[in-house]
């Protein structure tokens, strides 16, 4: 059986409300699985629409949900209904402060995996958020088998440690909900964590209708090289344009794994005790631009 994994990326407007938010995703979803999807992945903080600049603190503050709520409830049951596995993103409730997160329902509706941002943006208004604590895989139940799965979301694709961090624990497959303008170097960042830890890298980003944003959801797949091509190849397998509507590519788990198996990259050949200084804590930013975005 080849194992070629169709996954979605919800490029969409995101609503006024919760409600409806709810709605259109639960739409979303199902256009998704009308096209043949075996998982979909949301933009960053769909519960609000990553609606959290340009307002009071307190204000967005008070959309935070539960992440066994109603709203996430939902989408678990969706996800048993059309045998779709589901990575659904909220501002979440949480003790101390609310948290930007994201939770993948495996196609059975079974809760797999739960992540919060680390890098929260703290230069900006995301100081008000509570970083998550690390960074976690699982085995996501798929009709292609068993995928090992992790996720970043946004920031956290800016510093290496978080795609390396997930490749040791054995992801194959990250997820990256965002919510920023997609350009050539962030582009060029997720090229790059896919190609240095030989994994595929899926991001899902809002729309250019959305402020700051500008679409560029993509998929790399990692495999730069084949037996049967001269020199490398784009691991690039889709790139949206700005427009909103859902995007379908087609990930070769088999090609992938071989991949793994053989090449140089990832794991194979790191020196581990010579990398001591980045457990360092960082004390100089010198670099920290006012109103900067990620």
């Amino acid at each position: 059986m080849m194992k070629t994994l169709k996954i979605a990326l919800l490029q969409i407007t995101p609503c006024e409300t919760l409600q409806e938010n709810l709605e259109k995703g639960i739409s979303a979803c199902r256009q998704a699985s009308a096209l043949g999807a075996d998982l979909v992945l949301f933009p960053e903080m769909w519960s609000n629409g990553y609606r959290i600049y340009d307002r009071p603190v307190d204000e967005w503050r008070a959309e935070a949900i539960p992440a066994n709520g109603g709203f996430i409830r939902a989408f678990g049951q969706l996800a048993k209904e059309l045998g779709l596995a589901i990575c659904i993103t909220l501002l979440e409730e949480y003790e101390g402060g609310p948290r930007n997160s994201c939770i993948l329902f495996d196609r059975h509706g079974e809760q797999t995996l739960a992540y919060a941002k680390v890098h929260t943006c703290d230069f900006g208004v995301e100081r008000n958020l509570t970083p998550g604590e690390d960074f976690y895989t699982a085995t996501l139940d798929t009709a292609c088998g068993g995928v090992n799965v992790g996720a970043m979301i946004c920031y956290d694709r800016e510093f290496p440690e978080s795609a390396r961090i997930l490749m040791l624990k054995g992801a194959e497959l990250i997820l990256v909900p965002n919510a920023c303008p997609m350009e050539i170097n962030r582009l060029s960042q997720l090229r790059t964590r896919a190609f240095e830890n030989m994994l595929a890298i899926a991001t899902c980003n809002y729309p250019q209708t959305v402020p700051d944003c500008n679409g560029g959801s993509s998929v790399f797949d990692g495999v730069a090289y084949l037996p049967e091509l001269e020199g490398s190849r784009d691991t690039c397998i889709l790139q949206a344009g700005g427009a909103e509507g859902i995007y379908v590519a087609d990930l070769d788990l088999e090609q992938l794994r071989a991949y793994r198996e053989t090449e140089v990259h990832g794991n194979a050949f790191r020196h581990p005790s010579k990398y001591t200084l980045l457990t360092h804590t960082a004390i100089d930013r010198p670099f920290l631009r006012d109103g900067y975005r990620a």
